[in-house]
């Protein structure tokens, strides 16, 4: 089951959306609040080993330096509505799946 830890960039609403639709997720609120640092965010993913959904690009650059890190999914859109957002992101996350069960570390997309 691929698991995700969305970046607080992004709305809690994504978390739950995952969640909702069998992917099971939280978002960086649920255990650290909005001072959490990147750090503790990688810390986290690695430990449960759950996905990055992220808009910082600090992320992907990251998990292309630490191989055993977390997988990242860079998301590069400008500021959207959480609906369009969410229906944007219902579209892209079958081949996003495909992508991260063929190994793919970073998907950039936007």
């Amino acid at each position: 089951m691929t698991r995700f830890l969305v970046d607080a960039q992004l709305p809690p609403a994504l978390a739950r959306w995952l969640t909702a639709h069998g992917h099971p997720s939280q978002h960086v609120f649920d255990f650290g609040g909005e001072g959490t640092t990147d750090d503790e965010v990688w810390t986290q993913a690695r430990q449960e080993g759950a996905i990055i959904v992220t808009k910082d690009e600090d992320f992907a650059l990251r998990a292309m330096r630490d191989v055993g890190g977390p997988s990242v999914i860079w998301i590069r859109v400008g500021n959207t509505r959480r609906a369009a957002l969410l229906t944007w992101f219902a579209e892209l996350l079958p081949s996003i799946i495909i992508a991260l069960d063929k190994g793919e570390r970073i998907i950039e997309i936007g």
